[in-house]
């Protein structure tokens, strides 16, 4: 239930304090740690160090 909470806090917070565009900066900080995670140790490591 802590993740959700988190999220749900979070929701709120976008909410009462109208601060919409911290949902871009946040969805694409998400994307890539989940990219860093799934490529690590794969054979696509190198191709996607090139990209940054």
């Amino acid at each position: 239930m802590g993740k959700l909470s988190i999220l749900k806090e979070f929701w709120d917070f976008l909410k009462v304090r109208k601060k919409w565009w911290l949902t871009p900066i946040v969805l694409v900080m998400l994307l890539l740690g989940a990219l860093i995670v799934f490529t690590q140790g794969s054979a696509v490591t190198p191709f996607i160090y090139t990209l940054f």
